[in-house]
């Protein structure tokens, strides 16, 4: 071993973060773990990565090409990763998305002790259709026995590991660290003002029911926009079934990420969650964290995140989130209430640096294997 612990983060698109959760838990934690002398390796995809760029807050990037296919883009990425891992003398490797088990041999012959992070139940995703749920089946399954360390976000989701496959996990949530830009800038573009409008984020899949979201705004009263951020690189059709001819109060902006993203979280007047698959959402904590009034789809997933914090709905009732949203508007000070107790809880249960402790705690671990 180096005399400082070489570890490797591999499967999501890269850093900097300008996607989704894998790409933020990469950032946050790869950037303390080098603080906490760590020498820290993420593998980056070639079309998501600025061309040239070979490190990142002192975080080394390795940039490789894949296939940009629904289906192939992950696998097809994490596959030469893995390949690669094993020239580069790492001590350590983080594997995120169940889908990946099937590559862990590939580190494992090159001696490479691996933690898998498996987020939710991804079999049960809408989006994925036969095959796509398959693979996923059978990656569950490889997760309880291929890695060496196998890492739940939610409590719901390491019960979930347990009592079907009598396998163990660690669980280790995502965080947030609220960072509001000092000044506005994407609210005038999009005509807003603080504390004006609803905000959804989220990417536009069918298991993430902005279709109802959208479907559900119709029934509010009122002159206040909802703001709908977000896509989906493979759903066209679905994105224009609920899009187009959507209530005229709605924005569409598309993706938004970075202090952008920040901007709409920290000034939003209240921001609705509508996911009922996966473990801990990363929007949802950085909602949390932010203060916004919280309106929550009822999972026992999300309900282990937000707690008494939010109102909650149910997706497939539109109604529920309606009442839910004209309670909002009508009680601005009950709400903003609400909001500063979110933040509390997000303060207490979902921060970065504690969160990279607990990473660099089970690289450690890893290390002695």
């Amino acid at each position: 071993m180096s005399e400082k612990p070489h570890v490797g983060l591999i499967g999501s698109r890269g850093i900097p973060a300008a996607y989704g959760g894998y790409e933020t838990l990469m950032e946050e934690l790869a950037v303390r773990l080098v603080r906490q002398d760590f020498r820290v390796t993420v593998y980056c995809r070639a079309h998501y990565t600025p061309r040239g760029l070979a490190s990142y807050q002192g975080v080394e990037l390795v940039t490789l090409p894949t296939l940009r296919t629904k289906y192939l883009d992950t696998p097809v990425h994490t596959f030469l990763c893995c390949l690669d891992a094993g020239s580069r003398g790492l001590d350590a490797a983080l594997v995120v998305n169940s889908a990946n088990a099937l590559f862990l041999p590939l580190l494992t012959a090159a001696g490479i002790p691996t933690a898998l992070h498996v987020d939710g139940i991804e079999k049960r995703r809408a989006k994925w259709g036969p095959l796509g749920r398959a693979v996923y089946a059978l990656s569950e399954r490889l997760a309880c026995v291929l890695p060496d360390v196998l890492i739940t976000d939610a409590e719901v989701i390491r019960r979930h590991y347990l009592e079907r496959y009598r396998a163990p996990s660690t669980v280790i949530t995502y965080g947030v660290t609220p960072r509001p830009p000092a000044r506005l800038e994407v609210l005038p573009k999009l005509g807003l003002s603080p504390r004006g409008y609803f905000l959804y984020v989220s990417r536009f899949e069918p298991e993430n029911n902005p279709h109802r979201v959208a479907e559900a705004y119709r029934l509010v009263k009122g002159e206040l926009p909802l703001v709908m951020v977000g896509g989906a690189p493979y759903a066209r059709d679905f994105i224009e079934s609920f899009a187009r001819g959507a209530d005229g109060r709605i924005l569409f902006p598309g993706p938004i990420y970075g202090a952008g993203y920040r901007e709409l979280q920290a000034n939003a007047l209240a921001y609705i969650h509508a996911t009922e698959v996966g473990g801990t959402h990363p929007a949802l904590v950085e909602a949390m964290g932010y203060g916004g009034s919280l309106v929550v789809n009822d999972t026992p997933e999300n309900r282990e995140v937000a707690g008494p914090t939010a109102l909650y709905f149910h997706a497939e009732e539109p109604a529920t989130l309606a009442q839910a949203l004209e309670w909002i508007r009508s009680h601005s000070v009950e709400a903003r209430e609400m909001g500063e107790r979110a933040a509390d809880r997000a303060r207490g249960r979902f921060t970065w640096d504690v969160i990279s402790e607990q990473y660099a705690g089970l690289f450690r671990s890893l290390l002695s294997c």
